[in-house]
């Protein structure tokens, strides 16, 4: 049984620059990280606890901190303030060697001059294992990953996707009880990227490790993942199942960084007609779904203005009287299944997704064309003026 809690750590890297040079119309702010006395704050106030066996999944964008927070349960960071603990034993002071833990990295690390047994069997060789043994775990280890026939090769004899199967099994081959994973797939292409993740979901089926994923690719995120962690500069913005950050995100951010393509979002305002809450947008005025309504009361939330969060696939066009808003068509973009329209209004761009099927919209669509659209009450998110989701206790 594993359990991995991390206690309020946080990561300060020491201030280089001369405190003479720091700029004097922001000196709390460089790079969206913030600075103190002490230096750089990568990491701040990051809580959270993983169960026995559970895929936890880091995402954001680069320099939010993931990799470092990654790095810091590996013991390869430092850890300035909070307490790491693995199966109850602070690990703060802890060597990586003796953590009892294996890190997958985003370039392989593979050794070029022995071959691909050699290399997954190389931290078996450092725990001067019998040959016999180290043969049976490694044979055992490239049998999960469909490598077998590639034993006897070097490295370079390898495709991308080959060599990070090779960097895996040399990570489980230990049968570590913390398998560390940092962005690994993100120098494949994207047809290899979709069968390594159909791969590692495999893989967390056929070993007992608990699993900890960085990456910065939102699909990653969501087909991996039990629980997503999303950070952004340095700090937690939302932590749930997969499900969860899609249909409730927490804030702005959280709802534009999960989903592909974006959701969109408009400056409306938040009414009540009687006890019943609508948003308004433009000439258009929408009742909200009633689990959103009972939500907002439950926050005794007030009519304000708001953003209005609508995803590309819960769009549909309409020409109903009072409900429907409407924009240009400024790029259509043929996806398969699928079509993604680009619709410019009131300054911004929306994307609406139509199916292919819909062949009533055929010759509605050409560039220039003006069009309806609108969005039924339960796939409206509505966040504050400071990003906050007002329906989020």
């Amino acid at each position: 049984m594993t359990k991995v809690v991390l206690k309020n750590i946080e990561k300060v890297y020491p201030n280089a620059t001369d405190k003479k040079k720091k700029r004097k119309d922001n000196p709390e702010k460089t790079y969206n990280l913030r600075v103190t006395d002490e230096g750089v704050v990568a990491v701040e106030d990051f809580n959270l606890e993983i169960d026995d066996k559970e895929f936890i999944v880091l995402v954001g964008p680069s320099g939010c901190g993931k990799s470092t927070t990654l790095r810091m349960i590996a013991g390869l960071e430092d850890i300035t303030r909070g307490e790491l603990y693995i199966d109850d034993e602070l690990m703060n002071d802890i060597e990586p060697k003796d953590r009892d833990i294996a890190m997958v990295f985003q370039n392989y690390a593979l050794y070029p001059h022995m071959t691909v047994r050699q290399n997954i069997g190389f931290p078996l060789t450092l725990r001067k294992l019998p040959k016999d043994e180290i043969d049976r775990l490694v044979d055992q280890a490239a049998d999960i990953l469909g490598i077998t026939e590639y034993l006897e090769r070097k490295p370079k004899a390898l495709s991308g996707g080959q060599r990070q199967r090779v960097a895996i099994g040399r990570a489980i081959v230990r049968e570590p009880r913390l398998l560390l994973m940092d962005e690994p797939l993100s120098n494949l292409d994207a047809k290899l990227r979709n069968q390594m993740r159909a791969e590692i979901i495999k893989l967390r089926q056929r070993i007992n490790s608990t699993f900890v994923y960085v990456t910065h690719d939102q699909t990653e995120a969501m087909t991996l993942g039990d629980r997503i962690v999303i950070m952004k500069d340095g700090r937690v913005q939302q932590i749930g199942t997969p499900q969860e950050v899609f249909d409730h995100p927490a804030n702005l951010f959280v709802a534009g960084f999960i989903g592909t393509p974006q959701m969109n979002f408009y400056d409306g305002e938040l009414v009540k007609d009687g006890e019943t809450y609508k948003v308004k947008y433009q000439d258009a005025e929408i009742e909200l779904s009633e689990e959103k309504q009972q939500n907002l009361k439950d926050n005794n939330v007030q009519p304000q203005k708001v953003t209005i969060g609508v995803r590309p696939e819960h769009i549909f066009l309409t020409n109903e009287e009072g409900k429907c808003i409407k924009g240009k068509v400024d790029v259509t973009e043929m996806m398969g299944s699928s079509i993604h329209v680009h619709v410019r209004n009131d300054g911004k761009e929306s994307i609406v997704i139509i199916p292919t099927l819909d062949i009533k919209y055929q010759g509605m669509l050409d560039m220039g064309n003006e069009i309806s659209f609108s969005f039924f009450g339960n796939a409206i998110h509505v966040f504050d003026e400071e990003g906050k989701n007002l329906e989020s206790k």
